[in-house]
């Protein structure tokens, strides 16, 4: 006998279609809540990752600007013992030119000159003192310009104070000169200049009598050092 079935399968069917519709839907929903988690963490390891290269270069910064302030101070110092060292040096080099200043400034004076002020600021020397006339200063200027410690002089002021009260009678001309002084190097050049060669004196050797020769002496050849020749015998005026 066949079996009628007589429920509702309409209804049936479309309930459990709603149910699969329901369930994939929720798949969805979790499929896509889970891929946006793993975004968000993947996001935020990114994050972190980042923040910790930002605060390792913030830290080498830091320590770059500590070196950077500790080499600027380095260099500053550096600069200042470079200082210290030319200062030492010059006073090095320095160190004899006053007692050679004094015993050329004994040499140069001339007699009726006094000094009575002596200031030096520098290289420039600033002698102030009387004189007899102005030909004494002009004499103690000319052995002040020849003195190879002591360069130029400029005569800053000259004046006749002889009727002064506090002024000498010997010595009525006041004067102000000042002085360019010279380095050591410059004052060895100078005397090495001053220096006349050992064979300066001697003259080239021409026809000519020498200068200071008797009138009547014949001139002397000059002699030809080719090997294998003979220098010829001078020869005089006289007959035999």
């Amino acid at each position: 006998m066949a079996n009628i079935n007589l429920l509702p399968w309409r209804a049936e069917r479309r309930k459990l279609r709603e149910r699969e519709f329901y369930m994939m839907l929720m798949a969805a929903a979790a499929g896509a809540l889970a891929a946006f988690l793993l975004a968000m963490f993947w996001m935020s390891h990114l994050i972190s990752a980042q923040e910790d290269d930002n605060a390792f270069l913030q830290r080498e910064i830091t320590a770059l600007d500590k070196k950077i302030e500790e080499i600027k101070e380095l260099d500053k110092r550096r600069s200042q013992l470079l200082t210290r060292k030319e200062i030492i040096e010059q006073l090095q080099s320095n160190r004899s030119q006053m007692v050679h200043l004094f015993d050329e400034m004994v040499k140069t004076i001339p007699d009726g000159a006094r000094l009575d002020t002596m200031k030096q600021a520098g290289d420039t020397l600033t002698l102030q003192g009387g004189a007899e006339s102005n030909s004494r200063v002009a004499t103690y200027m000319r052995n002040i310009d020849n003195s190879p410690w002591m360069g130029r002089s400029d005569l800053s002021k000259i004046e006749n104070r002889a009727g002064a009260k506090d002024t000498d009678k010997k010595l009525p001309y006041q004067f102000s000169l000042e002085v360019k002084l010279r380095k050591p190097d410059e004052a060895k050049k100078g005397e090495q200049d001053k220096e006349v060669p050992t064979g300066a004196a001697a003259g080239p050797a021409t026809g000519k009598p020498a200068a200071d020769a008797p009138a009547g002496t014949p001139p002397v050849a000059a002699s030809s050092n080719a090997p294998g020749k003979t220098p010829a015998p001078a020869t005089t005026g006289e007959k035999k």
